[in-house]
């Protein structure tokens, strides 16, 4: 019998405040539950707005501990009513002066597995995240959840292959990439580089980018949410580059082992000769 697992993401335009945020991802995850979906995931701080936009310390108000915060908390609940795992991306204060570019897991009955920081933190314009999140500092955890083995890679991460085989080499089945990224910049990079990693560690990436415009600078967010498998291969069609959408893929999980065998990319690494790739 095929190991299928059936996931979903949101990509979700931006409703003005963050009760209606997450009361709006509630309502997305029921919907995915009532279709199967044993894990979901959200855009990067999925109950803010993307307020790095502009460097201005009332944005520090959008933080709150992790796990202990009233959105994982309610996210917990969450995921013990659908009986999904849930990928919760938010801004973590861990205690005065140490904030973080955070997601946390939630396995399906609600328990908190931990979390994943965002190791790579971009300060160009429209994007000036060093203003308000530390670098990642718990490394590249994978989850093992009732659907399988997840990690996580925020946004800007993704350009990076360092972390993307470090979350192989972990054991990840699925990866979830919550970003935030605009027309302007990268917009040709995104249909090429989660791909790219997908074949180069051989497993699933689910890729979710915000929708629509936002108060605090003109980044024109574009959805085109997606999955993609260990061939590279999207698993049905984009989300739209416009308008809200839930996104419910069936994963084959069967598939990572086949493309393992097939290309071997795992058999033929070469860390002896890696070292230079870690020196300053």
């Amino acid at each position: 019998m095929a190991n299928v697992v059936r996931a979903a993401l949101v990509q979700a335009a931006w409703t003005g405040d963050s009760e209606s945020m997450v009361a709006k991802h509630e309502e997305h995850a029921r919907e995915a539950a009532r279709r199967g979906a044993k894990i979901i995931g959200f855009q990067e701080v999925f109950n803010a707005p993307y307020f790095c936009q502009v460097q201005d310390s009332e944005h520090y108000r959008w933080a709150e501990p992790v796990p202990d915060g009233p959105t994982v908390r309610r996210m917990r609940d969450l995921a013990r009513e659908t009986g999904m795992v849930v990928v919760v991306p938010v801004f973590e204060v861990e205690q005065s002066g140490f904030y973080y570019n955070t997601a946390a897991v939630i396995d399906a009955d609600g328990s908190y597995l931990g979390k994943y920081r965002k190791h790579h933190i971009p300060q160009v314009k429209g994007f000036w995240e060093k203003y308000y999140f530390k670098p990642g500092n718990l490394g590249w955890p994978v989850f093992d959840t009732a659907v399988g083995k997840v990690g996580v890679y925020i946004c800007y991460d993704r350009h990076f292959p360092e972390g993307w085989r470090q979350l192989g080499l972990n054991g990840a089945q699925l990866v979830y990439n919550p970003s935030a990224t605009h027309r302007g910049l990268s917009a040709h990079l995104w249909q090429l580089e989660q791909p790219a990693a997908a074949i180069a560690n051989e497993y699933f990436v689910a890729a979710i980018n915000r929708v629509g415009q936002e108060e605090y600078g003109d980044n024109d967010f574009y959805g085109t949410s997606y999955f993609v498998d260990p061939r590279g291969q999207f698993v049905g069609e984009a989300a739209s580059d416009k308008g809200e959408e839930l996104l419910v893929r069936d994963l084959d999980f069967d598939l990572i082992e086949q493309v393992r065998q097939q290309w071997a990319f795992y058999r033929d690494r070469r860390p002896d000769a890696y070292e230079g790739l870690v020196q300053p």
